[in-house]
């Protein structure tokens, strides 16, 4: 457990990808099976325990110290599993520390009324790095800046395997995944990858910087199509099994059974998972109205019906087809949604143009001019085949450009993990007249922290020298026309809603930059909101 726990500490106060890529593969080299292999799994996101909830973690405490002491204390500190590993306050008699694979079969096998013993005695035995490891990994909040891809390079590098073929045989393997490293060690052969419903690793596009590469590109050679508004998926019918999986392979075919359901004919199907009424694209809040639900009821699959709009199409029967170009690939595509005949699976249109300028035009006409059904636009090379990863010069997005608002912070409270001291998740407004006619800020927005970490402590000390009002961990900062701090805030778009008192709510808001120079009172208004939302929806 000790060198478990010490990866996890390096990890999370390591910011260099490439530094924590060193890390997790040292420590897969290092470290013997099965132990290994139960690491990879939580860092991949593949471990978790149904009987060990946080609540036992919080009843475990109360019962050892004071329960207002603790309180406070997780107040301050702001994480479960950080607060517990200080403040526990062990009892002599527990001198041997467990190790990662016996705390990992202890938990798979423990009934929950087992589970709070456990913790008590493993807690006694560790220390505080070891404590929170060893709350982390059973809570499965790991939260190191490590992508679970990252993780599978990681284990990759331990033989000369590129990560995609990785990626492509995940599905197929098993938690401590001793044949994955038996292969990648070269002491067996490469495990069976013929499960069906295996996902594919998903191919993806580079950004394009159009001042630069429009001068070596032929438009000729290239595709464009607009880039939904949705989450990309992979839609799996192979051998009689079923399954919808994100980009990066996680497994969703629970939450949406309608989609599951709809592929006739065998297929791997590359697309975008959106909500769809009557062929018409709905807004992201509606399929947010899907996502992260263990279960759905009838009405829900009624009320936002689900679809995907095709852009690729991986394997047709048993041919595996991301060999062939993409101009064969869409042919096949284009004929497989015609059978299909299904008001679940439709087409992403290819948008004809001849040169950059027809398409810098096209980018600024997005369809049925709402530019919050499309991000933008993708560029596809006609020749190209289907690689997983990101490949230089295959394919390119070119989004829209941010809306920009300027916004007063009104509230601000504490992060996790590494940001727990400082004042990081920022709740902002702008201006609106209240029912007498004054003026005061509305919220309409909410984004964590985005700066440098100079920038990062001028406002925490801001929040502390100006705070006027506590609200348990929130914190209200003095907000006035001529006294406050103003945001300028970038937004991919806006949508009605109940739920905010401003009646908008903003897609994927981010902290631009900070306008110390920007009296509050010169803060942009709800009216401006209100305007944009209107010509979003083509009014």
């Amino acid at each position: 457990m000790r060198a478990f726990a010490e990866l996890l500490d390096r990890l999370s106060l390591t910011g260099s990808r490439n530094a924590k890529l060193t890390l997790v593969r040292d420590y897969l080299r290092e470290t013997p099976d099965p132990d290994r292999g139960w690491a990879l799994a939580a860092l991949t996101g593949d471990l978790s325990f149904d009987a060990a909830k946080p609540a036992f973690i919080r009843k475990a405490v109360e019962e050892r110290m004071d329960p207002q002491l603790f309180w406070w204390s997780y107040d301050y500190v702001g994480d479960l599993a950080e607060t517990v590993a200080l403040v526990w306050p062990a009892r002599p008699g527990a001198n041997r520390e467990p190790e990662l694979s016996e705390v990992v079969d202890a938990l798979r096998g423990a009934t929950r009324a087992e589970v709070q013993r456990l913790i008590e005695g493993w807690l006694d035995a560790l220390q505080p790095t070891g404590r929170w490891a060893l709350l982390k990994l059973m809570t499965g909040g790991l939260r190191v800046g490590l992508s679970a891809r990252l993780a599978k390079q990681a284990a990759d590098d331990i033989g000369p395997v590129p990560v995609a073929e990785v990626e492509e045989l995940w599905h197929a393997l098993h938690p401590p995944y001793e044949d994955l490293f038996a292969w990648l060690e070269g002491r067996s052969e490469r495990p069976s990858s013929e499960n069906p419903g295996r996902f594919r690793p998903a191919m993806l596009a580079q950004a394009i910087d159009e001042a630069v590469d429009f001068a070596k590109l032929d438009p000729a050679d290239y595709a464009a199509e607009w880039k939904w508004d949705g989450i990309r998926v992979q839609a799996v019918n192979e051998g009689g099994v079923r399954r919808l999986y994100t980009r990066t392979g996680d497994d969703i075919s629970r939450t949406f059974p309608d989609i599951v359901g709809a592929l006739a004919d065998e297929a791997v199907i590359d697309g975008e998972l959106l909500v769809m009424r009557e062929g018409k694209v709905a807004s992201f809040a509606d399929l947010q109205q899907r996502l992260n639900r263990k279960a759905v009821d009838a009405k829900l699959l009624a009320t936002f019906p689900a679809a995907i709009r095709a852009y690729d199409i991986l394997a047709e029967g048993p041919e595996d087809t991301r060999i062939l170009p993409f101009a064969e690939r869409r042919k096949r595509l284009e004929a497989f949604v015609a059978r299909e005949a299904s008001p679940r699976i439709d087409l992403s249109p290819i948008q004809p143009f001849e040169s950059w300028a027809d398409l810098t035009a096209l980018r600024a006409d997005p369809p049925a001019g709402d530019p919050q059904i499309a991000e933008g636009l993708m560029l596809k090379r006609w020749d190209s085949i289907y690689e997983a990863g990101r490949p230089k010069g295959p394919w390119f997005k070119w989004k829209r450009d941010p809306f920009l608002i300027d916004a007063v912070l009104m509230y601000a409270q504490r992060g996790h993990g590494k940001r727990s001291s400082f004042y990081s998740d920022y709740t902002f407004g702008v201006w609106t007249e209240d029912d007498g006619g004054a003026r005061v800020l509305t919220p309409v927005g909410k984004a964590y922290f985005g700066f440098t970490d100079e920038e990062l402590k001028q406002i925490d000390k801001y929040v502390r020298d100006y705070t006027i009002e506590r609200f348990g961990p929130v914190r209200s900062v003095r907000a006035e026309p001529h006294a406050g701090l103003v945001f300028e805030v970038a937004f991919e778009g806006l949508q009605r809603s109940t739920r905010h008192k401003s009646g908008v709510a903003m897609r994927f808001p981010r902290i631009n930059r900070i306008r110390w120079d920007k009296p509050p009172g010169e803060a942009d208004e709800l009216v401006t909101l209100e305007r944009m939302l209107e010509q979003m929806e083509g009014r």
